[in-house]
């Protein structure tokens, strides 16, 4: 069938088939679909969407695309969950030594960061000596171990994703929402996972803006996670103030131990049992309401964090950092940022935080750049709380001092102040199930 059509098929309005959808995707994985067509077919499902079933076509076909992984070695169920991206999103290492405490498996690739958003695989590669790359062999033995593994992904994964995304990337189309929902689910599905909880941000530190806009995503997602044959449900969490005080990778990873230890920020904690117990949940462990009360004995027995000492050690890590953490390299450099007026912080730009954390070196604009896995920011001070004029609202780390006062700058015209402290929002905003 010819590219030319099914673009002007589409372009009308009209329905693909589940054979037209493949057909664009392979040739364009195999490159006899060119760029320009495939730009214009992105084009052309911008304006004119698709429906369910050609949304679930197109994402088992990028499925489809490479390799679909197979864990047959591992015992028990294997669960995940994936977060759709924000700042100082560290559940991961939070949410999977839990669940593996508890029973279940958590064999999880996991993506690094670009741009304002980071990356699981990048804050692990913080820790002395931890690999993300393994053969599978290796990985399924430290599954049965420990009960979790936590990899980068490997490139045979969902290949036409990846050209997809790229090309999407400069074509001006990534926020479509069926392309958004066969990104995600492609990789995700092509993982193979028994159990998948999606942790859906929305807000300003978010691709999705609107609680309305995440929701959709999700029931999307979660229709074709279940068409698949997977155990999912969705959660739809707060991602409109930074979770947790700590942005940056080595800085996560501290405060993922500090609430494996008990004593880590309410908001972090909270949505690390929610994300958990619905992760149990799946599995069979019980209730809801069991497993988050199980999730929560996990931390206080300290048994979810010997899973996690015990994964790091797996993975050629130096677990006494995790056991220890002020072993952790600190920055040479650091800025207090100043409220410059009396009242509340009344909004962020969570966005705008994470950019600036992306100024001191903790992040990377092209795949290729180098990260300082000790830059980044700590939290002082958060939307609604109370501040005076001079009153430190963050703490700036880097390694090379230049970099301070453009992030300073950043950061300062990404927070709002005012007389009056806003209403305030809860983190689980919704649940698609």
């Amino acid at each position: 069938m010819r590219m030319y059509d099914l673009i002007k098929k589409k372009r009308d309005g009209l329905v693909l088939t589940d054979e037209e959808i493949r057909s664009f995707v392979f040739g364009y994985r195999d490159g006899t679909v060119p760029d320009y067509q495939a730009a214009a077919m992105c084009m052309a499902i911008y304006f004119r969407g698709m429906n369910a079933d050609e949304t679930a076509s197109l994402t088992f076909a990028i499925r489809d695309s490479g390799e679909k992984l197979s864990f047959p070695n591992i015992d028990g169920l294997r669960v995940d969950k994936h977060s759709t991206g924000g700042v100082g999103d560290k559940t991961s290492l939070v949410v999977a030594p839990i669940v593996a405490s508890l029973g279940c498996k958590v064999a999880k690739m996991s993506g690094r960061g670009l741009g304002h958003t980071g990356g699981t695989v990048d804050k692990l590669e913080s820790i002395e000596g931890m690999r993300v790359e393994m053969d599978t062999d290796e990985f399924e033995r430290i599954v049965n171990e420990t009960g979790i593994c936590i990899v980068g992904q490997t490139q045979s994964l969902a290949p036409a994703d990846k050209k997809l995304y790229a090309l999407r990337d400069v074509t001006a189309t990534v926020d479509s929402m069926p392309l958004i929902v066969s990104s995600i689910m492609g990789k995700k599905l092509a993982a193979d996972d028994d159990c998948i909880v999606l942790d859906v941000k929305t807000g300003s530190g978010s691709f999705m803006k609107t609680v309305e806009d995440s929701t959709r995503l999700a029931e999307m997602m979660v229709d074709i996670g279940k068409k698949a044959g997977k155990k999912t449900l969705a959660l739809i969490t707060d991602m409109d103030v930074p979770l947790g005080y700590a942005i940056g990778n080595s800085l996560e990873v501290i405060e993922a131990v500090d609430t494996l230890n008990g004593h880590g920020p309410s908001d972090l904690t909270e949505v690390c049992l929610t994300l958990a117990s619905r992760m149990l949940h799946l599995a069979g462990h019980g209730t809801k309401k069991e497993c988050e009360d199980a999730a929560r004995e996990a931390i206080s027995s300290g048994k979810a964090l010997e899973a996690l000492v015990k994964m790091v050690k797996a993975q050629g890590g130096n677990e006494k950092w995790i056991l220890d953490t002020s072993l952790f390299p600190k920055a040479p450099f650091r800025l207090d940022v100043l409220s410059p007026a009396d009242g509340y912080v009344t909004r962020v730009d969570t966005e705008g935080y994470g950019v600036a954390s992306l100024l001191l070196g903790a992040g990377r604009n092209t795949k290729d750049d180098t990260i300082d896995y000790s830059a980044g920011i700590m939290l002082a001070k958060k939307t609604g709380d109370a501040v005076r004029r001079g009153d430190v609202i963050a703490t700036l780390y880097a390694s090379d001092e230049a970099k301070l006062a453009a992030a300073e700058k950043k950061l300062l015209s990404s927070t709002e102040f005012g007389p009056a402290a806003p209403e305030a929002r809860p983190l689980i905003l919704n649940e698609v199930e």
